[in-house]
C-alpha cells in the first residue's frame, strides 16, 4: 500500500519525528561535513523551523555542534553505529585476512555489507590513499558503482534485485559508470557466473577495484571483500592474473573462520 504522495503507507506505530531526526543526521556526509540551517532544510525537505528544532535538539544531546552559522556532527554519532558493529564478528574475523591480502598484493583492502542501496565499509586495511575522499569504517558508496556493490547485488534474490533496481537512480559518477538497468543486469549476471566483480573507474576516475563474495554456511552472499588500486599502476590484466586468486583465497579464509566462530555474522544476522 502507498499513500497519495507515492510514499509507503506507514503503520499506526510509525513515529515520523524519529524519521525526520535521522534524516537530519544523514544530511551530513564526507562531501558536506558542515551545513547551514538552510542546507539541512533543503536536504531533508523540512521547513527551516523544523530543521532548526531537530538540529538544536541534537546539539543538546551532544550529536551536533554549531558555531552559530554552520552545523556539523560530533564524534558521539559513532555511538549510534557502535552497537551494530560491536555485535558483528565480521570486522574482527576479516581484519587479519585483509592485512595478509594487502601484504600479498601491496594494495588497500576492504570489507563491506549492503545497507539499502549503499555498501557500508565494516573493515579496512589501507596502504595508500587513492581516492579523493578518505575511506573509513562506516563510509558509504552507491552499490551500483562499486565492485563490492556488484558482488552484493549479484547475491540478491531476483525479487530483491528487482526492488533495488526499481528504487535506485543510476547517476553517472564518472564517464565509465553504468547508468543503464539493462547493462547493470548483464554485468551482475557475469559477476554471478564468474564469482567476482571488476569495476574500472565507475566510482571515481583512476580507481580500479575488484571484489569477491563472502558467503554464510547456507551459501548466501552476506559480505564482500575488495582490493582497490590506481589505474595508472595496475592494468586490468594484472588484476585478473595476480589479484583475483589471492582475493578469492582471502574470502574463503574469512568464510572458514566465520563458520568456526559459531554463526554470528555467518548466520546472516548482521547482513542488511
Amino acid at each position: 500500500m502507498v499513500e497519495q504522495d507515492g510514499s509507503p503507507e506507514r503503520g499506526a506505530h510509525y513515529v515520523q519525528s524519529l524519521e525526520r531526526g535521522l534524516a537530519v543526521i544523514r544530511a551530513f556526509n564526507a562531501a558536506t561535513p558542515a551545513l547551514t540551517l538552510t542546507d539541512v532544510a533543503k536536504s531533508t525537505g523540512l521547513t527551516r523551523a523544523g530543521a532548526r528544532r531537530f538540529l538544536l535538539t541534537l546539539a543538546d544531546l551532544g550529536y551536533v555542534r554549531t558555531d552559530g552559522k554552520y552545523f556539523s556532527l560530533t564524534a558521539r554519532v559513532l555511538e549510534l553505529g557502535y552497537a551494530f558493529l560491536s555485535s558483528m564478528s565480521l570486522p574482527e574475523v576479516a581484519q587479519p585476512h585483509l592485512e595478509r591480502l594487502s601484504g600479498e598484493v601491496h594494495e588497500s583492502t576492504s570489507a563491506s555489507v549492503l545497507d539499502g542501496s549503499d555498501v557500508v565499509y565494516v573493515a579496512r586495511f589501507a596502504v595508500s590513499r587513492i581516492m579523493a575522499v578518505s575511506i573509513t569504517v562506516g563510509t558509504r558508496f552507491p552499490a551500483y558503482a562499486t565492485s563490492m556493490g556488484h558482488v552484493l547485488l549479484a547475491g540478491l534474490s531476483a525479487s530483491e534485485l528487482d526492488r533495488y533496481l526499481d528504487s535506485v537512480r543510476l547517476e553517472p559518477l564518472t564517464s565509465h559508470t553504468i547508468t543503464s538497468v539493462t547493462l547493470l543486469r548483464a554485468e551482475l549476471d557475469e559477476v554471478r557466473a564468474q564469482g567476482w566483480a571488476l569495476v574500472d573507474q565507475e566510482l571515481e576516475e583512476g580507481l580500479r577495484s575488484v571484489a569477491a563474495p563472502v558467503r554464510d554456511r547456507a551459501g548466501r552472499v552476506v559480505a564482500a571483500v575488495n582490493v582497490s588500486t590506481h589505474a595508472s599502476r595496475t592494468t586490468v590484466e594484472r588484476i585478473r592474473r595476480e589479484i583475483v586468486p589471492p582475493l578469492l583465497a582471502a574470502c574463503g579464509g574469512i568464510e572458514k573462520d566465520l563458520a568456526a566462530d559459531g554463526g554470528g555474522a555467518a548466520s546472516g544476522g548482521w547482513s542488511k
